[in-house]
């Protein structure tokens, strides 16, 4: 257990050192990447439950930040391995509760098996772009944008301190199972009975550490503003033509099947010789 805990502190760690780079698209303005990522799954959650051909074409833009950020497509499906059996699961019944046949192309394909694709593939593309918009836009730079975008403070607040306090919360589990573990050697995890005793500790252990965190924090003039990070962020010119260009292309794979429509033309074209 206590290994698991350390590779979640060291995934967490490392997205936070990706999203510290100092790229090109990390330093594109945040609330400009935010409100593509936003227009992103928007979009992608309005295809209809049979369009897969359409949806294939929103792969743009995940496949464009992976290359812009210089992001392993690998070690991201390696991350987000524990969301994608969710994903699964999410449409799994769908091929029993929709028997309608629809055609695709020269082929009558039963409606419930592609309705389950689609479904799975908006999951993923909505895991993805929350990702890379966290691997290229640091935690601090995110709550900053929501509170340019007049989300309340409170709000931003409470997302800001969540994020901070899974470090906290992590370590304090890694440091109970190490105990337990020392108590218990050669038990493989921790007995059901001692499940009560560890999970009070490690809510009053929690608090307590958070506690002394958030008036560490007061100390150092925190006042729920990120006013020290609204310094660095500028919007320049660069930065509006990334949110128009994206805007653009997304409008114009959600309007039109791109990738039909190309592969109509490579047909056409194989046709013609």
């Amino acid at each position: 257990m206590t290994s698991k805990i350390d590779g979640a502190m060291y995934d967490l760690h490392h997205i936070d050192a990706l999203a510290s780079r100092d790229t090109g698209i990390n330093r594109i303005y945040s609330p400009v990447k935010l409100m593509v990522t936003v227009m992103y799954i928007a979009l992608v959650m309005s295809f209809s439950k049979y369009d897969i051909a359409g949806l294939a074409g929103m792969f743009v833009y995940p496949a464009a930040m992976f290359i812009l950020g210089d992001i392993s497509f690998r070690d991201t499906l390696r991350r987000i391995r524990a969301v994608l059996p969710l994903i699964c699961i999410i449409g799994i019944f769908n091929p029993l509760l929709d028997r309608s046949v629809i055609q695709i192309g020269a082929f009558a394909v039963r409606g419930g098996a592609v309705s389950m694709a689609t479904l799975i593939l908006k999951g993923f593309y909505t895991v993805l772009a929350a990702y890379l918009l966290a691997a290229t836009c640091s935690a601090e730079r995110i709550c900053l944008a929501l509170e340019i975008l007049h989300v309340p403070r409170m709000i931003v607040t409470q997302i800001m301190l969540m994020y901070r306090y899974i470090f906290l919360f992590l370590g304090e589990v890694g440091r109970i199972s190490q105990a337990y573990a020392l108590r218990a050697p050669g038990q493989k995890g921790i007995h059901f009975k001692a499940w009560g005793a560890l999970v009070g500790q490690l809510l009053l252990r929690s608090i307590d550490r958070a506690g002394r965190v958030y008036e560490s924090m007061l100390l150092r003039g925190f006042n729920g503003s990120f006013s020290v990070f609204r310094q660095k962020e500028r919007l320049r010119l660069r930065d509006a033509a990334f949110g128009s260009f994206w805007a653009a292309v997304l409008i114009l794979f959600r309007s039109v099947p791109v990738v039909v429509e190309v592969g109509n033309a490579v047909t056409a074209s194989f046709g013609a010789r």
